[in-house]
């Protein structure tokens, strides 16, 4: 059985500010996290939590990923907007066009977000979260199908897009060409090894698979700390978070 994916982890300057943040965006309410940081919950199909952790690195580029929130109207849209620049977001310019009608946002420390005209077919079945769309390769949109047992919902020229099974964002990359990697990634996931599973042989599939593991130290006690085909990092938990 494949992993679980427990949670998009922000590294962050301040926590509790980025998390307040994204709980008012979002709705979702804020608990207490046992490794320092802070924890939202979904209250929706969204099937991942939003972890907040702690880091002294500042933001120095464009994320590898970014929200891509939906609207239901036009009044809609512009609510979501107003809602976040009264929460302290604000407008930025990564040279979307004049005639792109989805808005593009960053949160308080400048992570990058999109909210999405109401009649954008391609996440029209999904909810608030309707996409994690990331810079990245073909072969990276495959790896995460098998890693996770998501199908692949898109498949052409070079763009992948997988989804759970039991609905949610989809999870997205655009192809070719892919941004250099400079440095560690700002969002990662935590994996869990499937029900009753061993963490060790749950990381040796996904080497299997194309991953790679990392030197000790860049994850939490307890993790294996390991990157994707196209060096993205992500982290294996030794079991399902409490709670």
């Amino acid at each position: 059985m494949p992993s679980q994916l427990v949670a998009l982890c922000f590294d962050a300057n301040d926590p509790h500010l980025l998390a307040r943040f994204w709980a008012g965006v979002l709705g979702w309410k804020i608990v207490d996290d046992p490794h320092d940081g802070v924890t939202l919950l979904p209250n929706d199909d969204t099937g991942f939590r939003i972890r907040f952790l702690p880091t002294q690195e500042e933001k120095t580029g464009p994320n590898q990923t970014h929200f891509d929130l939906t609207s239901t109207s036009v009044e809609d849209q512009q609510a979501t907007v107003a809602r976040a620049l009264e929460l302290g977001g604000r407008h930025i310019d990564v040279g979307q066009l004049p005639e792109e009608r989805h808005v593009v946002l960053a949160d308080p420390e400048g992570n990058e977000f999109c909210v999405i005209e109401p009649d954008n077919k391609f996440l029209a079945d999904c909810g608030f979260i309707g996409a994690l769309s990331s810079d990245g390769t073909q072969r990276v949109g495959y790896f995460w199908s098998e890693a996770l047992g998501w199908p692949l919902v898109w498949d052409q020229d070079e763009e992948t897009a997988i989804r759970s099974p039991h609905g949610g964002p989809k999870i997205t990359w655009g192809g070719p060409p892919v941004a250099e990697k400079t440095g560690k990634n700002r969002l990662h996931f935590d994996l869990a090894p499937p029900a009753g599973g061993d963490q060790e042989a749950e990381a040796d599939r996904l080497v299997s698979l194309g991953a790679t593991r990392l030197a000790t130290g860049q994850g939490e006690a307890g993790q294996v700390a390991m990157a994707d085909p196209d060096g993205n990092e992500f982290c294996l938990l030794a079991g399902p978070p409490a709670g």
